[in-house]
C-alpha cells in the first residue's frame, strides 16, 4: 500500500514537471485571416451622386403636433446603376441620384453628361 502511494505521486510529480516544461505558451494570438497579407478592397464611400455630387439635407425639419421642431437628415435617393461608356469602350458603374439618371437621360449618353459635369469615367 505504502509503495503504491508513493508510486502514485511520484507519477503525478512527473506528470506536473513535464506539463510545464513542454512548448511554451503563445501569449499573442493571431487568427490566420489578420496574418494574411492582401487588404480588404472594401472601401467606404461618402452618400453623393457621383454626377451631380447631391449630398443630404442636414437641415430638415420635421414639426409635431405640439409644434417642437426636430430636426432630420433627408437621404439622397442613390441608385447603382451602369451604363456603357462609348469613349472608353466598356460598363461604367455608377451611384447616381434619381435627378442624376434623368440628367444623363437628357444629355443622351454617360459621356455627354459627365463632359458636361467634368467627370472622369475612367475611375469608375
Amino acid at each position: 500500500m505504502r509503495s503504491a502511494i508513493t508510486a502514485l505521486l511520484v507519477a503525478l510529480v512527473v506528470a506536473t514537471a513535464s506539463a510545464f516544461t513542454g512548448t511554451p505558451l503563445q501569449l499573442a494570438r493571431t487568427s490566420p485571416a489578420a496574418t494574411q497579407s492582401t487588404r480588404s478592397t472594401l472601401v467606404m464611400r461618402e452618400r453623393a451622386c457621383d454626377l451631380l455630387g447631391k449630398t443630404a439635407n442636414r437641415k430638415a425639419r420635421v414639426v409635431t403636433f405640439s409644434h417642437k421642431r426636430i430636426h432630420k437628415v433627408q437621404q439622397v435617393n442613390l441608385q447603382w446603376k451602369r451604363f456603357y461608356s462609348d469613349d472608353l469602350g466598356r460598363r461604367v458603374r455608377l451611384r447616381l441620384s434619381c435627378k442624376g439618371i434623368k440628367t444623363v437621360n437628357k444629355y443622351g449618353s454617360i459621356d455627354a453628361a459627365a463632359k458636361k459635369f467634368g467627370v472622369n469615367l475612367a475611375k469608375f
